[in-house]
Parts: structure tokens; sequence; C-alpha cells
């Protein structure tokens, strides 16, 4: 027999876990930062294969399998899923099944959301389930499956998901200058003379008044460093001092 998922109807889907206890569907609210491209976080975990339904979304899901395997059925035909997947809007149901101790952090896009971090089109993936790969770089979806292994907790496991997804939402100066059809030196030029800095230097400027933004609230230094998408904390402190003479920690002591 079909389960008929509710991850659409809150309350329907308060009905069914209460009914099947060896799941769970938790919801975290994302960083501000992708507060405007995601609706929120769900971390999903179940003891017991078992078969659902996922009713039309109004948004791109991601989903991100940490443990166990997911499979969609279509006309009795089984067909297995890649770890890390994304599954587009649908204009009817679709039937997933889980294995055994399955476990799984999905992303719940705004409508518009997805753009923000890739630019295949999203009509193309209407009606699918594809693998994250066939969206974005293998080597990053490899490396966001690794971390997530040794991570072992919630909130460790939301963090490395939302590390991934800021580092999609920012735009290379390579992709812009192949998005305008123009090479980098003449790009360059043109960007020095209206802006008045080269496009690394003003980014690294953007990027550094993100941080003085942040250092005001309750943020980790940590999260602060990885947010805005620095390589890692060495060289969030290096470029720290270099604008404030001074150390983040000690910096944030005087706020």
């Amino acid at each position: 027999m079909v389960t008929q998922h509710p991850e659409i109807k809150c309350y329907i889907f308060e009905l069914w876990v209460t009914r099947h206890s060896s799941m769970r569907f938790d919801k975290f609210i994302p960083t501000d930062q992708l507060k405007h491209y995601i609706k929120y976080f769900a971390v999903s975990e179940n003891d017991v294969e078992t078969e659902y339904k996922v009713f039309p979304s109004s948004g791109l899901v991601i989903g991100f399998q940490y443990s166990g395997q997911l499979a969609t059925i279509k006309n009795a035909t089984e067909d297995k899923l890649a770890a890390a997947g994304i599954t587009g809007i649908s204009d009817t149901y679709k039937i997933f099944k889980n294995s055994t101790k399955i476990g799984t952090i999905l992303v719940y896009f705004t409508e518009f959301g997805f753009a923000h971090f890739a630019s295949h089109p999203a009509h193309e993936l209407f009606n699918l389930s594809v693998s994250l790969e066939d969206i974005f770089d293998k080597n990053s979806v490899s490396e966001i499956e690794e971390k997530l292994t040794f991570a072992h907790t919630d909130k460790q496991r939301i963090h490395v998901v939302e590390r991934f997804l800021l580092s999609k939402g920012t735009i290379r100066i390579k992709e812009l200058n192949e998005r305008l059809f123009i090479s980098q030196s003449p790009f360059e030029k043109r960007f020095r003379k209206l802006v008045g800095a080269t496009p690394k230097k003003f980014a690294s400027i953007v990027r550094f008044n993100a941080v003085l933004d942040n250092l005001s609230n309750t943020k980790s230094l940590t999260d602060i460093c990885y947010e805005n998408n620095f390589f890692d904390q060495a060289h969030f402190i290096k470029d720290f001092k270099q604008y404030t003479g001074d150390t983040p920690e000690n910096f944030k002591r005087f706020l």
C-alpha cells in the first residue's frame, strides 16, 4: 500500500508522523543570506522501508541522502536515484520508495530561488528527478556528499548544505566574462574605469563590508567566515587585518 506523503500540508504531515513513529521530519529556517531563495530545510529520517507519494510543489527541491537509498516508482518500475539529486516542479504526484535507515537533507526553494544558484533552466527539470551532478560541478557535489558523511547532527548537516549553497550563490569573474561575451582583459579595464578598482579588488571590498554587517549579530566568526565564502579562517583573518589592522576577534570585542 502506498502512503500519501504529506510534506506540503503540515497538518496532514503531523497526522502521518503520528501513525508512522519510525519516521521524523524536522524543518529548519535558513540563514538570513538564503531566506529569499529557500523556504526551509528539512531533515527526514525513516527506519523502515516505505513507499509514499509526494504532491506537486511550487518550488524545486534538492535532496542529499546521508544514509540509505531513495528510488522513484513509475509504471511498476523502480529507478534508484543518486545520493544527491533534484526534483523539478511537477503537474502530478510522484511515488518514492526509501530503504531502511534512510536519512535525507531536503532543500525547499522559493518559486524563483533555484535560479539564484544555477544557470540551468528550471523548466528543463519539469516532471524530472535527476542527479545533482547534472546541475553543478561533479567535484563540488562529491565534496558535499563526503562532508555529510562526517556530520553527526542536524545542525552540522544543515551547515554543510548552507555552505554549499552560499558558494553557488556567487558568480565568479570568469563566469561573468563568459556571460557578457567579453574577454577578461577588456572587461577588467572597463570595470576599473567605471568603478575605480579591479573586479577582484571591488568584490573583496564588498565582501569585507558584508562581514562588518554580520559582526554585530550573534553569529560566530566561523559562520561569518564560511557564509562569506572565505576558503578558510586563515584567509578570513588575513583579509580582515588588511582592511582594519586588527583581527576579527579583537575587532568584535569593541562592538
